[in-house]
């Protein structure tokens, strides 16, 4: 049996407390993969007061568990969680967390990695920030699709 679970919220999230939450069904877990997303102070040489974060509500929550079930076809996991924030984030802010058990680490590593690929190419998120030149909206990076390439 493998679990999965995406949410989309403006609050905060504790990573001890997913990890805990993530893992407590299953006692064959033998890896636990995280990987935390946060907000840089500096992009594109720029400058970065802030960050707002758009998405769209239904479409992106199964866009996101479609990547998960994608992951689920090639590896072993037991359970997959992607908590992503939307709304106005600040430098250091906590962004995304992704996080996979499965009995090896191998395959936590390699599930965790391949869903974070996806997710910052594939699910249906808008970012504009705030710099000293005003707001502007964040274009994918070229690094982003040469990353989800090596799944494909």
């Amino acid at each position: 049996m493998s679990l999965s679970e995406v949410r989309i919220q403006t609050g905060d999230f504790d990573l001890s407390t997913e990890v805990a939450q993530l893992r407590a069904g299953y006692p064959k877990v033998g890896g636990v993969v995280t990987f935390v997303g946060t907000v840089r102070d500096l992009n594109e040489g720029a400058t970065v007061s802030e960050m707002e974060l758009e998405h769209y509500p239904g479409m992106t929550e199964q866009a996101i568990s479609d990547i998960i079930d994608k992951a689920k076809l090639r590896w072993p996991i037991f359970s997959a969680l992607v908590i992503h924030r939307v709304g106005p984030l600040q430098p250091k802010d906590q962004i995304v967390l992704v996080a996979v058990t499965s009995a090896h680490r191998g395959e936590a590593f390699a599930a965790s990695e391949f869903i974070i690929d996806y997710l910052k190419t594939e699910a249906p998120f808008w970012k504009k920030e705030q710099t000293p030149e005003g707001a502007r909206w964040v274009d994918a990076r070229v690094s982003d699709d040469q990353a989800l390439n090596k799944w494909l």
